[in-house]
């Protein structure tokens, strides 16, 4: 059976006493990444099945898990976990901390989880207690994705255990370490597909505008070895949206951009999609431009739209791109909190007199070591602050399309063209 979870994850174990649990935590983890309830007991009470010192063992399992998660590494919780509330707290902690949450339970015959027991003579406990965990995992199994477990992994026999050879990591979708650049950063285009392909072709690449069969399109050619990454807002306000989805789709497709989702790309996209959103800021003009453009335009952009994701690590951790910027702690991590953060900043909560949303200064107060490139908010020039920079200089809005070459850190603009 071939298993993956995330690389960076908390992993709960889901079973009755004498399912197998441990030895399958130990056969597939390493040991320093268990964190077991029957140790914490030991630890505290020198006898692991102590049931007098549970409470301050659990206490002391979650703070260990929440030093790993905060240290972004993985962790798996070696307890038994059959009640929706027994949990609910370690999916808490995982929220807390932008990682997601996987579970192995083992749904093991009742049968099986006795004889395993008798051979251990360290519990205790009478025979009541395997049926009452098993009634309890096999309530809560089809609302264990409602509870916010992402992967959910069942096994129903020993064979099925046993037949797991290795469990894979698969690294986050934002997770891009291994690329190193160099890049050329570029800010809110908001439909000025005019000036996008001039800031292109100062920043060294070729852009050919080729239809095929009478329909417009794109082919833009990098300089050798530079990738562009757009920070979002592709869309809303400017003259020629399709345009610009056309030339980032095809740049992104070829392998020669990498894109992030801006708050108007989502709210485009749930356009598309057919859900009920407000035509402001800018996307009545869009629609009206999408509308206009040959079949079939919509459904190759919808799958585009869909797959922004919120951010990407880069350079070994050492760049950070993000829409509308990132703090440190949810660098390389996956949440609802992230996404959120990662389109909109930080908000407060509150909207000024124009209806708008209250944002906290983020980057006055960050001290990370990557350096965070992002846009969303226009300013009049693009300055340092703290390791981070805004490169939305109000292109759409009369100012300039800007762009960040990386490792140069070089700031590279042209000017609206009206």
């Amino acid at each position: 059976m071939k298993v993956e979870i995330p690389e960076f994850a908390l992993v709960l174990l889901v079973g009755p006493m004498g399912s197998g649990k441990s030895t399958f935590a130990r056969r597939h983890f390493l040991a320093t990444e268990i964190v077991s309830s029957d140790e914490a007991r030991a630890i505290l009470a020198d006898d692991e099945t102590d049931q007098s010192v549970s409470a301050d063992a659990f206490e002391l399992v979650r703070f260990i898990a929440e030093k790993r998660l905060k240290a972004r590494r993985l962790v798996v919780i070696d307890a038994t976990n059959v009640k929706a509330e027994d949990r609910k707290a370690f999916v808490q902690l995982a929220r807390a901390h932008h990682a997601l949450v996987a579970a192995f339970v083992f749904n093991l015959p009742e049968d099986v989880c006795h004889e395993r027991n008798k051979g251990r003579p360290n519990r205790p406990f009478g025979p009541h207690v395997v049926p009452n965990h098993l009634r309890a995992l096999r309530r809560g199994l089809k609302g264990m994705n409602r509870e916010g477990i992402r992967f959910v992994h069942v096994f129903k026999t020993p064979e099925e255990v046993e037949s797991v050879q290795a469990i894979g990591r698969a690294k986050l979708w934002v997770d891009r370490r291994e690329e190193r650049g160099p890049f050329d950063v570029i800010g809110d285009v908001h439909g000025c597909a005019q000036e996008l392909e001039a800031l292109l072709e100062k920043l060294g690449y070729a852009v050919e505008r080729n239809g095929v069969d009478g329909t417009p399109g794109y082919a833009v050619t990098p300089p050798k070895g530079r990738k562009a990454v757009f920070l979002g807002d592709l869309t809303d306000r400017g003259p020629r949206s399709p345009d610009v989805l056309r030339l980032v789709k095809g740049m992104v497709e070829a392998g020669t951009a990498l894109c992030v989702r801006g708050n108007h790309d989502d709210k485009l996209a749930r356009k598309l999609a057919g859900r009920n959103v407000r035509l402001a800021h800018g996307l009545a003009e869009t629609v009206e431009q999408v509308a206009a453009e040959p079949e079939g335009f919509v459904s190759e952009m919808k799958p585009f739209l869909d797959g922004l994701i919120s951010h990407y690590v880069l350079d070994d951790g050492a760049l950070v791109v993000a829409h509308a910027g990132l703090r440190e702690d949810m660098h390389n991590r996956a949440s609802g909190k992230v996404r959120s953060f990662a389109m909109y900043g930080d908000t407060t909560g509150e909207t000024d007199e124009f209806g708008l949303p209250v944002r906290a200064d983020w980057a006055a107060g960050y001290r990370g070591r990557a350096k965070v490139v992002y846009g969303h908010t226009p300013t009049p020039e693009a300055e340092w602050v703290n390791g981070t920079i805004n490169i939305d200089t109000g292109c759409v809005f009369g100012g300039k399309l800007t762009a960040l070459r990386y490792p140069e850190l070089e700031v590279v603009a042209v000017p609206a063209a009206k």
